[in-house]
């Protein structure tokens, strides 16, 4: 069965949470453009043009964009 994610907006107009409906990440996963990262979710993520930066835990990631970016075009690439 595939994880199921709700996307919840966060104090933070750049900042996007997904919540996943069970553990999908072993412990914290934090990430920068730029940044080395041996995680394929983090690379992928990280690839999409306009995304910044990431944090997760266990069963939730927050997706953090760049100021000119916008969602209506990130979310497609993100899901």
């Amino acid at each position: 069965m595939a994880i199921e994610f709700s996307i919840q907006p966060t104090p933070n107009p750049n900042a996007i949470k997904f919540h996943g409906s069970e553990k999908f990440l072993e412990g914290r996963l934090s990430a920068r453009v730029g940044d080395d990262s041996d995680s394929p979710l983090a690379k992928a993520l990280l690839s999409i043009d306009g995304v910044e930066s990431i944090f997760g835990f266990e069963n939730f990631i927050t997706v953090n964009k760049t100021n000119d970016s916008d969602w209506n075009d990130l979310m497609p690439e993100i899901q």
